[in-house]
């Protein structure tokens, strides 16, 4: 509750329960996702707006073997019902698995350690072309240094491959969350242009939703955005009469 407090204070309209499952750990299965309206009774308003926070949920698995990859391939009833689906590799070849042939939505990077191996082009445009994103957690490089050293290394070397097709997560700490606007800032010192930062906070993650969507109906999505207009198309949308009656 504290945590979805703050994320409504700062500006985010949309958040996602995460549930994390790691396969090192013995008797880990796959539960239903518990129902937002189960946790929250009353969502509250988002800043600034008349609309109520959204509440997702998110599904990670951290794979540190390819056999662990066999539970995504497979059609569990309880996969189904998340709304985004992320996994987490831990070596070269589970990378590259996770790039080519899963599917999910999102790939977690781990950088706030010096990385076991090279990101390499061919995988990571796969993943592109497959409309998956890279996810980063920022949190680390904020509160110690030698983790902020590894965050940005790491964070440039993949940059300079994947063309900001990132997204950022925050740990489950309300204190260590930034709004969108400074998350934004961050990922100038990742090596993003301007446009590529604003975007990993806002248009990937409508991307990644989008992505969930589709792989849960199996089919697609489509969606409407209202293209801006011009500065010439409106002026010649305007009247003569009321051009000179301007100009006078």
């Amino acid at each position: 509750q504290n945590i979805l407090t703050v994320c409504f204070s700062v500006g985010y309209s949309t958040v996602a329960l995460n549930h994390v499952i790691d396969f090192k750990e013995k008797k880990q299965e796959i539960i239903k996702p518990v129902s937002p309206s189960e946790l929250f009774p009353s969502l509250p308003i988002v800043q600034g707006t008349s609309k109520r926070i959204k509440v997702l949920t998110r599904l990670t698995l951290v794979v540190s073997d390819p056999s662990h990859c066999n539970l995504l391939r497979s059609t569990s009833a309880n996969i189904r019902l998340y709304d985004i689906i992320a996994v987490f590799p831990k070596t070269e070849k589970l990378f590259h698995i996770a790039c080519t042939t899963l599917d999910v939505d999102l790939v977690c990077i781990n950088v706030t350690e010096k990385l076991p191996f090279y990101f390499r082009r061919p995988p990571v445009n796969m993943a592109i072309d497959r409309g998956i994103y890279f996810e980063l957690l920022y949190t680390p490089a904020i509160k110690d240094s030698t983790m902020r050293r590894y965050t940005i290394s790491n964070a440039i070397s993949l940059m300079q491959i994947c063309k900001g097709k990132v997204s950022s997560q925050s740990e489950n700490k309300p204190l260590e969350l930034r709004g969108p606007y400074d998350v934004a800032n961050l990922g100038l010192l990742f090596g993003l242009s301007e446009s590529e930062a604003k975007a990993a906070v806002s248009t990937n993650c409508r991307a990644t939703m989008l992505h969930g969507e589709t792989r849960k109906s199996a089919c697609g999505v489509v969606y409407t955005v209202k293209k801006p207009r011009k500065v010439e198309e409106e002026e010649t949308a305007v009247p003569a009469c009321k051009k000179a009656k301007t100009q006078a």
